[in-house]
């Protein structure tokens, strides 16, 4: 679900929003964090109940093995399965999954240019998560779909998945031209 900021109509006294939200989410992911879960209890259920009698050793590492694996899996899966979106009229803050962590966020005078993007791929990252390639960016994709990239001063790009993107690059368009015109006004 997206929330949107509140345009004003013609004629109304309303005031447009200053913060615009939005997320992206994928479900695909929780079906993975239940393969690391079923990987935590394998290895619980390897140190409580087994009858190995080839050795301790094998049975720690067996053990030591699946826990790893399945928190590993569980919470690498757990911080993508959605991304959250907020702009305000200082800077764009991205919080992936439920504890919000990883979390960038990019102030709007260091943006000089913000692009639609109607179609992004995990292939073309090298998967979903937090990524960066040398000659894409930096990317936050939690599914494949729409998201915006952002142009950054330093000439670095930034992409992120994220639903109703249109609106959003608008929004920040809107937000650098009005700290561009509150630069000129300071000069």
């Amino acid at each position: 679900m997206t929330d949107h900021p509140e345009r004003a109509h013609h004629g109304s006294s309303q005031a447009p929003s200053t913060v615009w939200t939005g997320r992206a989410t994928n479900r695909i992911q929780w079906l993975l964090a239940l393969a690391g879960a079923g990987c935590m209890a394998l290895g619980i259920e390897l140190a409580v109940g087994s009858p190995w009698s080839s050795g301790f050793a094998p049975l720690l590492m067996s053990v030591i093995g699946c826990l790893a694996a399945g928190l590993l899996i569980l919470f690498g899966t757990l911080a993508f399965v959605h991304v959250a979106v907020k702009v305000d009229g200082d800077a764009l803050e991205v919080r992936c999954g439920h504890a919000g962590l990883p979390r960038r966020r990019i102030l709007i005078t260091h943006v000089v240019g913000a692009e639609y993007v109607a179609k992004i791929n995990p292939r073309q990252w090298g998967g979903w998560g937090y990524r960066w390639r040398p000659e894409q960016g930096t990317a936050v994709v939690v599914r494949k779909g729409e998201g915006m990239a952002l142009l950054l001063g330093d000439g670095r790009t930034f992409t992120v998945t994220v639903d109703d993107a249109e609106s959003a690059v608008r929004f920040i368009r809107e937000r650098m031209h009005l700290a561009a015109g509150a630069e000129r006004d300071r000069d």
